[in-house]
């Protein structure tokens, strides 16, 4: 009868060490989803090389970060959006992620955003992001809207502005970004950038390209993406 109390007690004991790993064990993590960057009119992929730096600080593999290069030229809708669903496409291929990440300066939030809208891409995008976009365009485009496609599509009021504004600016279940600059040279209006529906954050006074070397932009962008 005396050994039925220490007999207990070593049962309980044991219990309570093979329990502990379980309890102890750290939570898997989360396979990265890859960020496509998407560069402005008259650019290349490479304009995202600061912006990329930072990326990997914070921790992203460097085969998670892509960047889309296109002839800003052409039109929108017609041409860049189904090219640009094709590369979507070949990064999830590539990386086995059924999702993506897009962060889009200047007129490359165009293409990007008529592809979540229109091309079935609010349920692939998981964040989009805008760094000075023209959404609601840029009378500057006028200037070069009589022999340029890519600044049609710019203009305020154009088909595809109309377009992307009508039956809701941030569709689906995507969560949507822009950072604006009251300095921003190019979108004239600066007020062009925010969306009805996502979060609009003001980068205080920057030139238009330095949104995309921006320290505070970037951290910004980052800490959007792990909402």
């Amino acid at each position: 009868m005396r050994l039925a109390p220490a007999a207990t007690a070593l049962a309980l004991l044991a219990g309570t060490i093979a329990l502990a790993p379980s309890a102890q064990a750290a939570p898997a993590a989360a396979a990265p989803v890859p960020v496509v960057f998407v560069h402005g009119r008259n650019a290349d992929p490479g304009v995202w090389g600061t912006m990329k730096d930072r990326f990997k600080q914070a921790g992203y593999p460097d085969g998670e970060l892509f960047a889309w290069g296109y002839d800003s030229s052409r039109s929108t809708n017609e041409v860049l959006a189904g090219q640009f669903a094709a590369y979507v496409d070949s990064v999830r291929a590539q990386t086995g992620s059924s999702q993506v990440d897009i962060v889009a300066h200047s007129q490359g939030s165009l293409p990007t955003r008529w592809y979540v809208k229109f091309g079935g891409g609010t349920n692939v995008v998981r964040h989009w992001v805008s760094l000075g976009g023209p959404n609601h365009g840029t009378s500057l485009a006028w200037a070069c809207a009589i022999w340029d496609q890519g600044c049609r599509d710019m203009t305020p009021n154009s088909y595809v502005e109309s377009h992307l504004a009508s039956g809701g600016e941030t569709p689906g279940p995507t969560k949507y970004a822009t950072f604006w600059s009251h300095c921003d040279e190019f979108i004239l209006p600066n007020s062009s950038v925010p969306l009805s529906g996502a979060v609009n954050t003001d980068a205080g006074c920057l030139a238009h390209n330095d949104l995309l070397t921006d320290a505070p932009t970037a951290q910004g962008v980052l800490d959007f993406l792990k909402r």
